[in-house]
């Protein structure tokens, strides 16, 4: 069966300009969209006769070449030959193209949500709303336990006076006519076609008139919204937490799908009096008393539990020396598990003794008190070999 002429398809005649070619495809391609027939398969067919031809002529070069040799350009022997006719499965729907809709077989909510849609058809357009970042801070308890909070954050919505539309009640919202409701426009430059945001409307594809007072035609204003936030047990400093879909309201004008942002919390968590962090370790200094160290004994220490540890202290120890308490550190994110706590002794030396206190040290002292830490006696023993090495110098 011979093809018919892609101009008698469209029911233009041959100098029919791009708009003209558009406006007549939309017309028809309405008229016999398989939506609106369905099991018809006549409809069908010319459905995809319409799309082929629109595919053709809208096309410039394509058009050229079929003005000069008919549907032989698209041929095994012509320019455009060998990558099939040019026809439905190669140009795909172009329906698509001008509704934002999907092609024939799309089903019945294709077509339906298509004639739901702003007048003008303009094609399908998803809007996004901007992304927020709210900083909190918290305490290393809290980080350990994790928390529930409520936080109050200005998020862009729907303008009540204009319902988003951006219009004062009783304007019209009217299609722009550089781009005639797509958004976009196309420029030629030699083989290339070149597509951008419309410079009239912004890429909205529509304009107002007389623009809403309370939000300024933005269609958005900022409102505070409460929200309960979870902050989950064992988040460390910089930890970043995603709300999906907490962020702001997209526009409306101009978009046929809505999706919101998101919302981006930044938790800082504050230096603690006592304890230092390292992952999931803790590490804490703990004053050991000298007779403490000297002796043997036991010492209280925290725990970040809010808890009490007792530690056993070993006769003879020395300032940095650590112990490890096992599962006494931070909570692990989204885990049971816990770190561990670090304990480092610092013996101190007391600053103010009695009568009879002095006494007794004197007496140690003499008695050779000075000799009994590992730690001096190893100092020593360097010292005395540095200054050997002076003296052979």
């Amino acid at each position: 069966m011979s093809k018919r002429d892609y101009y008698d398809v469209l029911g233009v005649s041959r100098d029919a300009d791009a708009k003209t070619l558009k406006s007549a495809f939309r017309k028809k391609a309405m008229e016999c969209h398989p939506d609106r027939h369905p099991d018809d398969a006549e409809a069908e067919g010319r459905f995809k006769e319409l799309n082929e031809a629109y595919g053709i002529l809208s096309d410039d070069q394509k058009r050229a070449a079929y003005d000069r040799m008919g549907h032989a350009a698209f041929q095994g022997g012509g320019p455009f030959g060998g990558g099939g006719s040019g026809g439905f499965q190669d140009f795909g729907d172009i329906f698509s193209q001008i509704f934002g809709q999907a092609g024939a077989g799309g089903g019945a909510g294709g077509f339906a949500d298509m004639f739901g849609g702003r007048a003008g058809g303009r094609a399908q357009t998803v809007s996004r709303g901007n992304d927020l970042r709210y900083e909190m801070e918290i305490t290393l308890e809290e980080a350990f336990r994790g928390k529930d909070v409520d936080i109050e954050v200005p998020i862009a919505e729907d303008c009540e006076r204009c319902d988003g539309e951006g219009a004062e009640p009783g304007a019209s919202v009217e299609t722009c006519g550089t781009c005639g409701g797509a958004g976009r426009v196309r420029t030629q430059q030699g083989f290339f076609t070149m597509e951008r945001p419309c410079p009239t409307c912004g890429g909205q594809g529509e304009y107002v008139s007389d623009p809403c007072r309370e939000c300024d035609g933005q269609g958005l204003v900022r409102q505070p919204t409460e929200l309960d936030v979870s902050i989950p047990a064992g988040v460390e400093d910089g930890t970043r937490i995603r709300l999906s879909g907490q962020g702001d309201q997209a526009s409306k004008r101009g978009a046929t799908n809505r999706q919101r942002g998101d919302l981006y919390l930044f938790v800082s968590v504050k230096p603690h009096a006592i304890f230092e962090r390292e992952g999931a370790n803790l590490f804490l200094h703990a004053p050991v008393p000298m007779t403490v160290a000297a002796l043997g004994g036991e010492i209280e220490i925290p725990t970040i539990d809010g808890g009490r540890s007792k530690i056993k202290v070993e006769a003879g120890s020395q300032s940095g020396r650590r112990l490890r308490l096992r599962g006494k550190g931070m909570s692990v994110l989204r885990s049971n598990a816990r770190g561990d706590m670090y304990v480092e002794l610092a013996v101190e030396t007391p600053s103010r003794l009695s009568a009879r206190q002095r006494e007794l040290l004197e007496q140690f002292a003499r008695e050779g008190g000075d000799a009994v830490s590992p730690e001096s006696t190893g100092f020593l023993d360097k010292a005395k070999r540095f200054w050997e090495e002076l003296v052979d110098q």
